[in-house]
């Protein structure tokens, strides 16, 4: 099963969570910025859990 790479911020709702950039994660995939995991000390505020950088995908050459 693949992550879903959501490109939405939870918190404030930003389009900048691209599969090639940096996204911060729970283990229930809820997704925050850089910005916001920071600001909330990488604790996810929906769950409680641990806030991990998401892997990135590399984009196909085209």
């Amino acid at each position: 099963m693949a992550l879903e790479m959501r490109t939405l911020c939870e918190r404030c709702e930003t389009t900048k969570l691209t599969p090639e950039g940096e996204a911060w994660i729970c283990s229930y995939e809820c997704s925050f910025c850089s910005d916001c995991a920071g600001a909330m000390q990488q604790d996810c505020p929906n769950c409680g859990g641990e806030l991990v950088r998401r892997p990135r995908r590399r984009v196909a050459a085209g």
